[in-house]
């Protein structure tokens, strides 16, 4: 049985949680991170897929490997946050749907289609760093995900001799909420969306 959430767990979730550009000087410990994939994976893909591959970047050696690959706007905030995420995609994602989706031979969907391989792990690999971003703000974490980087240099020095490809950046940490500026406006719901 599932029911409504709570309106704190709602306020939590959606609507006072923001995109933080600054953080506090805490860490961010590894078994919250384990935390936080033990959540997302829960999340649907098409074919249970799962094509999100996720790097943590804390150390100051990693941040540095990254550095130069970050836009000059996106460089000082994700050096000091505790946590980068790295969110990849893994184009041999489909040699796994053996084991993940074992009712069917949901491999051979996949196999030698290049365009439908690109298309399924880049939107479900999209849809699971979303899922990041809910779940570590479901575990009390603020988060920043961004685009604004350089996405063949990170594929070379992080992902070389894979078949994983970066896909968005996300900073994970708890925010400075003095450094927040209002809200921007959003849609209203019928300038997004329709009842038919």
């Amino acid at each position: 049985m599932t029911g409504k959430l709570p309106d704190a767990c709602l306020d939590q979730l959606f609507r006072d949680a923001r995109t933080y550009n600054a953080w506090r000087d805490k860490d961010v410990p590894d078994e919250l991170l384990h935390e936080i994939v033990d959540l997302l994976k829960l999340g649907p893909t098409s074919a249970n897929c799962s094509p999100a591959r996720f790097l943590f970047l804390k150390s100051p050696a990693a941040k540095e490997r990254l550095k130069p690959h970050l836009s000059e706007g996106n460089r000082d905030k994700t050096i000091k946050a505790p946590v980068c995420t790295i969110i990849g995609y893994d184009l041999d994602f489909y040699e796994h749907l053996p084991m993940l989706f074992p009712h069917t031979d949901a491999k051979s969907w996949f196999a030698g289609k290049p365009k439908k391989i690109e298309e399924t792990a880049f939107r479900n690999g999209t849809l699971q760093g979303a899922y990041l971003i809910m779940a570590a703000r479901a575990l009390g974490l603020d988060s920043g995900p961004m685009s604004g980087f350089d996405n063949d240099g990170v594929d070379r020095e992080f992902f070389a001799g894979t078949s994983v490809k970066s896909n968005f950046l996300c900073n994970l940490a708890y925010g400075d909420a003095s450094t927040l500026f209002p809200r921007s406006p959003r849609f209203s719901f019928d300038q997004m969306a329709r009842i038919l």
